[in-house]
């Protein structure tokens, strides 16, 4: 007697489509931006009130033109202290931002991107479209796509 098989028929066909999750899936687009000519102090209190490590600087066109961060204003604290100088309150973000940003598609693999976190040690990528900032992407924003892939798709 033979043994039978009671899985059914099978389909020849059992390849697995795979749907690519995108930066454009989880990046931020409700931004907390800055202008080069905020104060620090303004830049200070957003990052506190907003409790975030630092945003994207823009024009009025909403170009990507910098990025600001708890660093740059740390650096500005700590070096008037180090002179023993008062803080000088007419300091801009255009003076302290970094203006040589790093940027990601949007229509990036978000593992990709997980990778150029990894590759660059940035906290965080502006996402640029025709020249304007859309959204940004975090490494907390690659966490929450890892915690949502299913089995082994990741």
């Amino acid at each position: 007697m033979g043994i039978k098989s009671f899985q059914g028929k099978r389909e020849t066909n059992q390849i697995k489509e795979e749907t690519q999750i995108l930066v454009s899936d989880y990046m931020t687009t409700n931004l907390v931006t800055f202008k080069a000519e905020d104060s620090l102090d303004y830049v200070i209190e957003q990052l506190i009130i907003n409790k975030i490590s630092g945003g994207p600087v823009v024009n009025e066109k909403n170009e990507l033109v910098g990025i600001i961060s708890e660093t740059d204003c740390i650096k500005h604290i700590s070096e008037s202290k180090y002179y023993n100088m008062p803080v000088d309150t007419n300091n801009t973000v255009g003076k302290y931002m970094v203006t040589d940003v790093d940027t990601i598609d949007k229509n990036m693999n978000i593992f990709d991107a997980a990778f150029k976190f990894i590759s660059s040690r940035r906290r965080r990528f502006p996402v640029i479209e025709n020249g304007k900032l859309i959204g940004q992407l975090s490494q907390k924003d690659v966490l929450k796509a890892a915690i949502s892939v299913e089995g082994n798709t990741w």
